[in-house]
């Protein structure tokens, strides 16, 4: 066995890869053993009496999966999360984003013409403040209040 070692080393250079990779024909193992040159071993390599295996890669089926799952809005629980709050998603975005909001619907209801510029600009400053967490509770507020323009 330790003649075929040497085939398998040679094999391998002339394969470039590594002698785990070589495969011998169990049939044609006589002509291998008899085989002692590069030339020898390249005449086997052309008949397929010496293969070269396929080397194992690592599948991407699994991270491929998980990031179409991703992609859904999935596995963003908490046991998936490493940085803070804050790290996550930047608090000044946010509030530009928020206020951004607040302020286009005011100004709609006042471009519409369904609130005085007056209460325009007390809702706008209460907005300013952050009173209101959302456009909901704009709504709610204007709506409670019967802010509204008939």
């Amino acid at each position: 066995m330790t003649q075929l070692n040497v085939q398998k080393r040679i094999a391998a250079q002339i394969l470039k890869c590594s002698p785990k990779r070589i495969v011998f024909d169990i049939d044609r193992l006589t002509d291998i053993k008899e085989s002692i040159t590069k030339s020898d071993l390249r005449g086997l390599i052309h008949d397929k009496a010496i293969i070269k295996q396929q080397a194992k890669g690592i599948s991407k089926s699994r991270s491929g999966k998980n990031i179409r799952q991703k992609q859904k809005g999935k596995r963003r629980g908490t046991g998936s999360r490493k940085g803070t709050r804050n790290a996550r998603d930047n608090q000044k975005r946010i509030w530009i984003n928020q206020i951004r909001l607040l302020r286009g619907v005011l100004l709609n209801l006042r471009e519409k013409g369904h609130l005085e510029h007056k209460i325009y600009r007390q809702l706008y400053e209460k907005a300013k403040g952050g009173f209101f967490r959302s456009k909901r509770h704009l709504k709610l507020y204007i709506e409670e209040r019967n802010l509204l323009k008939k």
